[in-house]
């Protein structure tokens, strides 16, 4: 039978640097409100850990919503954006010249600048 492994961060990623003071910093790299510090780097991922169990509980007991790291989030392909009137423009006339749709032009340069 296979171990379940445990993801402490529930998806969010972390981060560890050591800072000016020789110390070990841990965060977590979409809620780097969440950090803490270590004399080792694997004491501070165990310190970071605890926060983050400590920062959810908080949540809870406000009756907050604990945030859902990104890579666990559904996305549904659908959102909206405003630009610039001109670039809207020059988009949709660059869309016309390759004959493709604005929509299929905008998610083929998001594509590639993702890369």
């Amino acid at each position: 039978m296979r171990k379940k492994e445990t993801d402490p961060f529930d998806g969010y990623g972390a981060e560890i640097f050591l800072d000016e003071d020789h110390e070990w910093l841990a965060h977590l790299s979409e809620l780097p409100s969440i950090s803490a510090f270590g004399a080792t780097p694997e004491e501070a991922i165990a310190e970071l850990a605890d926060a983050w169990s400590a920062a959810k509980e908080t949540y809870k007991a406000r009756r907050l919503r604990v945030p859902v790291a990104p890579s666990r989030r559904e996305y549904h392909g659908v959102f909206e954006v405003r630009i610039d009137r001109r670039v809207h423009r020059a988009l949709a006339i660059e869309a016309e010249r390759a004959g493709v749709s604005l929509n299929a032009l905008v998610a083929q340069k998001l594509a590639n600048s993702a890369q």
